[in-house]
């Protein structure tokens, strides 16, 4: 039998203080303590163990916020209380209730980890590569890279979340994977997880020389997270038919004037290029093939995972502020 709770439960939550301009700045967020009433039936309580900062938040927050709102996001959190007969306590959850401590819910927002989940595998995990980013590296190379074996596939950002995924999933996939990333830490690391060539775009002479080394043939898959100055000079790698899947922009997320670029048109004629843009949940009906498959290839050791965790419910807007900078290898993540 529960016993009601009498103590009041207090939540903290960062919000959005002002819209960011540039990149964002500590400043810009604010710690509220929120009271949380008592459970009514058909209700949970939740606290968050793992908190995601993610780059989407940046472009989003813009997009969807206002001032005041609390920081939109993922998390997983553990059942402390419970007025559902669905949910037992002590169950681990993945949420979408956006930077706070604890939170209420009535389960139906609620993602349980999948029940094959290993007891030895970081619960973290379904953040990352067993998560959100695992799943648009999986849905962005097969369903609009449309990846074949032989291929030589593309990826920026290849250290981060997303980027690790791609590149191996690539190379289950038999491909030939070049990835860049921006220290020399963060190449090695893509060169031990297996990607065919990897380079520190930050200290090249040239990215045009440094592409056409990596494959002299050229590029079939591009898995762009870059956009901007990247992926001007990088279409020109493509062969003849080769598909750009434009998952994200992270070079221009802080621009408050929009770049203005080369133009992708005349590549795009000439070597009949496909590109298209997309966003993870268009494929929500899918999910649980896509967490079934990244789960197995982790357990199996065939996706290797690395995770940057910042320890602090406190710490969280310096989290995002360093993924940002790129200051994470692999998910970043923040630990309650």
């Amino acid at each position: 039998m529960a016993h009601d709770r009498h103590r009041m439960v207090i939540a903290k939550a960062w919000v959005l203080k002002k819209h960011f301009d540039g990149p964002p700045k500590t400043s810009d967020f604010d710690l509220k303590k929120i009271e949380l009433p008592n459970l009514k039936d058909g209700e949970l309580l939740l606290e968050s163990v793992f908190l995601s900062v993610d780059p989407y938040m940046r472009p989003y927050s813009q997009r969807q916020m206002k001032e005041g709102d609390i920081m939109i996001g993922t998390q997983v959190a553990r059942i402390v209380e419970s007025k559902n007969p669905a949910f037992t306590v002590g169950t681990f959850v993945v949420g979408e209730k956006g930077w706070r401590t604890h939170f209420i819910s009535d389960g139906k927002d609620l993602q349980l980890l999948p029940s094959n989940w290993p007891e030895s595998l970081p619960k973290s995990l379904a953040l990352g590569t067993v998560g959100m980013p695992g799943l648009t590296a999986y849905f962005g190379l097969l369903e609009v890279c449309k990846m074949k074996p032989g291929e030589t596939v593309l990826v920026n950002a290849a250290a981060g979340a997303v980027g690790t995924v791609v590149g191996q999933l690539a190379k289950i996939g038999g491909c030939k994977v070049v990835g860049c990333a921006g220290s020399d830490d963060k190449v090695a690391y893509l060169k031990k997880i297996g990607f065919d060539e990897a380079f520190n775009y930050k200290t090249v002479k040239s990215l045009d020389e440094a592409l056409h080394k990596a494959s002299p043939d050229g590029y079939d898959c591009f898995f762009d997270n870059v956009g901007g100055e990247f992926a001007s000079v990088a279409i020109n790698q493509m062969k003849k038919y080769g598909r750009i899947a434009v998952c994200g922009a992270i070079s221009q997320y802080n621009d408050s004037v929009p770049q203005k670029g080369p133009y992708v048109q005349i590549p795009m004629i000439f070597k009949e290029l496909q590109m298209e843009g997309f966003i993870v949940s268009r494929w929500n009906n899918r999910w649980k093939e896509g967490l079934q498959a990244l789960l197995k290839w982790v357990v199996e050791g065939k996706v290797k995972y690395h995770e940057h965790v910042t320890e602090g419910f406190e710490n969280m807007p310096m989290a995002f502020i360093g993924m940002l900078k790129g200051e994470n290898l692999g998910k970043a993540v923040v630990k309650v």
